[in-house]
């Protein structure tokens, strides 16, 4: 008999909007409220709340606390002072990319590090033994939501003191601060490709958190199916979609913007480093603007002239850009420009390949 999905601390206040649920990983998420296109437009257009509250946390503390996340990740977090955020590829020790790391640095003692991974926990520990480093899950004791939308810095305003302004793009707040009635934390991050937070709390406090942003009428819920489309237009990958957990090299998706490898030890560096030396990387993440309305599956095989040259990884219908995809393409085939056949379930249709990231691939929003 297998356990009954694990609901979040949000969970009744969106049953009681009419959300819809999925099971994912012994968790339910919240998939919508029934219309997406909808939901997907508030958080382009205005502010949207989103329940991402199993994204997996763990809490390291004690003395070598950022030491053992420096030793985890292949990006340099040791020179992190209070209240930065760090992004960074989990490697194992083939150089293979495990999972995409957030990692909140409140000082040398104390890390939260956010995975997407359940199942990780004997590999955070193996990579920190000899470390005095105590590492808990607590996925179940700090729910949070996202809110993300060029209004949210206006609307979150008027329920904290603090000055939102004077909080930068990656950075958080290490002490809670009052959000209306509850506690919390805030973050300057986000999956949106918009201006946005991440806020977390106690999970007594996690309903009055969502009614606070929400009373006024003008924050809109929205769930994995908006949000999915959001982070394909704005180039963000998903684990077990755009790359494959233990199989997948991390410049297969453009990962050495997230990577110091040189003049560092860390879990996995001889391999990497051994990877990069080799040559250029083989694969590149790019996107495909796809002609029609057909969408493709997941894994569609993207060719030229007949000749596979890769997989598309995250289809979606956007509201605005039409039917459109992220991809793992050789990489001649990656540049802009290049003309390429994706396959349907009855036939091909064209595509043209750009940047990964097609809404604001300078990511201006998101930093204003």
């Amino acid at each position: 008999m297998t356990d009954p999905p694990v609901h979040s601390a949000f969970h009744h206040v969106q049953e009681a909007l009419g959300a819809e649920f999925g099971d994912w990983d012994g968790w339910l998420w919240t998939t919508g409220f029934g219309d997406r296109d909808g939901e997907y437009a508030a958080v382009r257009d205005a502010a949207g709340i989103w329940d991402c509250s199993a994204l997996i946390k763990w809490d390291f503390h004690g003395p070598d606390a950022l030491r053992a996340a420096d030793r985890l990740i292949a990006n340099d977090v040791l020179a992190y002072g209070p209240g930065r955020v760090r992004y960074a590829p989990l490697l194992d020790e083939h150089g293979r990319l495990l999972d995409d790391a957030t990692i909140y640095v409140f000082g040398p003692d104390h890390v939260w590090f956010m995975t997407n991974r359940f199942d990780l926990a004997d590999h955070l520990r193996d990579v920190s033994v000899g470390l005095e480093v105590t590492i808990e899950l607590i996925v179940h004791e700090l729910p949070h939501v996202q809110f993300q939308g060029p209004r949210t810095r206006e609307i979150l305003q008027r329920h904290v003191a603090f000055d939102l302004a004077r909080l930068p793009y990656f950075r958080f707040l290490t002490e809670p601060v009052m959000v209306g009635p509850a506690p919390a934390w805030i973050a300057r991050t986000g999956v949106s490709g918009e201006l946005g937070y991440e806020i977390f709390v106690r999970p007594e406090h996690a309903e009055p958190l969502w009614r606070t942003l929400t009373a006024a009428g003008d924050v809109r819920p929205y769930g994995f199916d908006a949000l999915d489309v959001l982070r394909i237009e704005a180039g963000m990958i998903l684990p077990g979609y755009d790359y494959t957990p233990a199989e997948s090299s991390p410049f297969d998706i453009n990962f050495e913007r997230f990577m110091k490898i040189d003049g560092r030890d860390f879990h996995g560096a001889a391999a990497i480093r051994a990877e990069r030396d080799a040559g250029e990387p083989a694969l590149r993440l790019a996107s495909l603007t796809i002609e029609g309305d057909a969408l493709p599956e997941v894994g569609a095989e993207v060719t030229i002239e007949g000749r596979s040259v890769g997989t598309a990884t995250s289809p979606t219908r956007s509201p605005r850009l039409g039917t459109i995809a992220l991809a793992i393409l050789e990489r001649a085939a990656a540049a802009s420009g290049t003309r390429v056949e994706v396959a349907l379930t009855d036939g091909m249709t064209s595509a043209t390949v750009g940047e990964p990231a097609l809404y604001d691939p300078q990511k201006r929003r998101p930093r204003v």
